[in-house]
């Protein structure tokens, strides 16, 4: 059943009825309506191709629709982020940019300035009454807060405060994309349309825009793929399906029992229907020549013809079944990485961390961005070497990196399949056409030109050849960018089926939950293991917040400033001060290992609610904390002056 909004067209700002568009010979959509409401907060779901963006543009007007309308009441604003934002380039900061939203504020402030210096030789009534005018019309404005709203913005999207003064230029494209949804968030337009607001953002960034669009007081359309964040910030989920708009009065978890309800429901219709339809050729074909029964054969060949034929309900939800392959079997440890170091000139990534996979370790990478994520990965696959430590490799390892830098290393001319024959696995063409069609690649499309793919066709052939290279170890590198909903169901239940250890760096949680039992984060320079799913990992990391907070004490997760060089010289390399240093710096080394357990059992004691019923018990913990913390901290120093 379709859920009807006559009785809401009257509310609705915007109504889009009986709307067609058509890309050539494609048609996106056939007659398609639907009505948005000031505080509706929709998420705009579909196969990829079937028109979600398009709709975007259509409601801002850079499409024409070919047939029906889209009315809007006379006083919206729209917002609208897309990837087209990716190429504005400028040298302004990107305070400045995003501070743009504030266009008429911006103008006053210069009048309002200018009055300023016309006091120095004319102070008139007059004068002064345009000034307190315009100062009232800034203050209504938000003009005396702008800054500080662009600001707060900025940085919870994940800016620090010495990034805001640099320029926009000096950012990636990922960085950049924040700043212009910043500065969307701050025009606070009336309708926020989102196309996929999450691809650029990391963990953090993710969880403020929710709480952010929770308390949004204007409608809010999004376009993503990614299925916890849609959970979190929608109250409505429109289907782009056939042509239409279907909506779901509920978030994408309510979208997804509401639709499996209904698909039962319409396949029970057209089974009927099809029951019907064979009883009914049945006597047809069997009176159709009998004289006495001739008439009634022929009224039933012309209501076959009048029948509104119900579909059978298509099937969406991909399920595929692989086979994997290993060259070898491992060892138990897979990799040992031991006392790593890692700095860019005087930048430091880690400090002293250890690594230790074992054989079935599905492990999940998780955490801001700028924390050395792909780093480590670099690291484990030894592309890049460390500036101190040990990197061992396991016995019969067979290790297989994926990368999106690697969709750059397809064979833009080599047909799919071709591609895929070329990736060493000496499977014949019958097993590479069926590993494809696991990928959504069927029939006629395996013989398609790289060169013609989409990035996430282009990304699910980079991860068939990755999941075929029979490697018992596999490194995945944000592996569900570009790719929709099916796609990464699929690439789940690959990862379910793969019997060998992989890491994965994610900031799709849906897809984090699914695939690991242990979850890896960054923290003080360190590498540090959760061994549990991402979900138990979430509520123990809210545990330790709140213990955090009520001892009076930073937050655990917050990014640490890099520690300080020492401008004294380094002593010499060999001699006697060399032996000196080397035996105090291994003196250290240990020091600081013995204050980190012993850190971490005040913190285990501090995310345990019950110690907050016992004043005394609470008020011992947190000053023995504060000293271990304290002597850490000046170990660490000399640690670094030592290195």
């Amino acid at each position: 059943m379709r859920r009807t909004f006559a009785s809401e067209y009257l509310d609705a700002m915007i109504s889009i009825s009986d709307l067609d568009f058509h890309f050539g010979s494609r048609t996106l959509y056939d007659n398609a309506s639907l009505h948005i409401k000031p505080k509706d907060k929709i998420g705009l779901i579909g196969l990829n191709g079937t028109g979600k963006s398009t709709l975007l543009r259509l409601l801002v007007g850079e499409y024409k629709a070919d047939g029906g309308s889209i009315s809007m009441a006379k006083d919206v604003s729209l917002g609208f982020l897309n990837q087209d934002l990716l190429s504005y380039d400028t040298h302004e900061s990107i305070l400045h940019v995003a501070m743009q939203a504030f266009e008429e504020a911006l103008e006053l402030q210069k009048k309002i300035d200018e009055i300023l210096v016309q006091f120095e030789t004319d102070y008139s009534d007059e004068l002064v009454d345009k000034l307190a005018t315009m100062q009232e019309r800034f203050e209504a404005l938000g003009g005396y807060t702008m800054q500080a709203r662009a600001e707060e913005i900025l940085e919870g999207l994940g800016f620090s405060t010495e990034d805001l003064t640099k320029p926009l230029k000096s950012f990636s494209g990922g960085w950049r994309m924040r700043v212009m949804l910043a500065k969307i968030l701050l025009q606070q337009p009336s309708l926020l349309l989102l196309d996929e607001p999450t691809n650029h953002l990391d963990l953090p960034s993710i969880k403020w825009i929710e709480n952010y669009l929770a308390d949004y007081e204007g409608a809010v359309i999004i376009v993503s793929h990614d299925r916890a964040f849609l959970d979190r910030t929608t109250n409505t989920t429109v289907e782009v399906l056939g042509g239409k708009l279907v909506p779901y009065a509920g978030n994408y978890s309510y979208y997804l029992e509401e639709k499996e309800e209904r698909n039962l429901i319409q396949k029970g219709a057209f089974e009927n229907q099809q029951a019907q339809i064979r009883q009914a050729e049945r006597f047809i074909e069997r009176f159709k020549a009998k004289a006495s029964k001739a008439k009634q054969a022929q009224s039933r060949v012309k209501a076959l013809d009048k029948l509104e034929r119900i579909e059978d309900v298509a099937q969406d939800a991909a399920k595929i079944n692989m086979k994997f392959t290993f060259k070898v079997e491992p060892g138990r440890h897979i990799l040992r990485m031991e006392h790593v170091t890692k700095k860019y000139d005087q930048k430091l990534i880690f400090r002293d961390t250890n690594v230790h996979i074992e054989r079935g370790d599905k492990i999940a990478l998780i955490g801001a961005n700028g924390k050395g994520k792909s780093t480590l990965m670099r690291l484990v696959a030894g592309t890049e070497a460390p500036t101190a430590g040990k990197h061992q490799l396991g016995h019969n390892v067979i290790m297989s990196f994926y990368a999106q830098h690697q969709l750059e290393s397809l064979t833009l001319d080599n047909e799919i399949l071709q591609e895929m024959s070329e990736a060493g696995s000496k499977r014949n063409d019958m097993e590479l056409r069926s590993v494809l069609g696991s990928f959504l690649f069927t029939g006629e499309e395996v013989f398609k030109k790289i060169k013609v793919l989409s990035g996430g066709e282009k990304s699910r052939v980079a991860l068939a050849k990755t999941l075929i290279s029979e490697a018992n170890f596999l490194l995945l590198d944000e592996p569900t960018n570009h790719l929709d909903m099916v796609s990464v169901n699929i690439l789940i239940q690959a990862l379910e089926q793969y019997e060998g250890t992989f890491i994965v760096i994610s900031h799709d949680r849906y897809f984090v939950e699914n695939v690991a039992t242990k979850i890896w984060f960054i923290e003080d320079f360190q590498l540090k293991e959760y061994p549990g799913t991402y979900a138990e990992y979430e509520l123990w990391q809210e545990d330790r917040e709140k213990a955090a907070k009520k001892a009076g004490l930073p937050s655990p997760s917050a990014h640490k400033p890099q520690p300080k060089e020492d401008p004294r010289p380094a002593p010499a390399a060999n001699g006697p001060d060399a032996k000196k240093a080397a035996k105090e710096l291994a003196e250290v080394e240990a020091r600081i290992t013995g204050l980190e357990k012993e850190l971490a059992v005040y913190e285990a004691q501090l995310a345990d609610a019950a110690i907050y019923a016992n004043a005394s018990q609470l008020k011992d913990t947190t000053l023995k904390f504060e000293t271990v913390k304290k002597e850490l901290a000046a170990q660490t120093k000399r640690w670094e002056e030592l290195m």
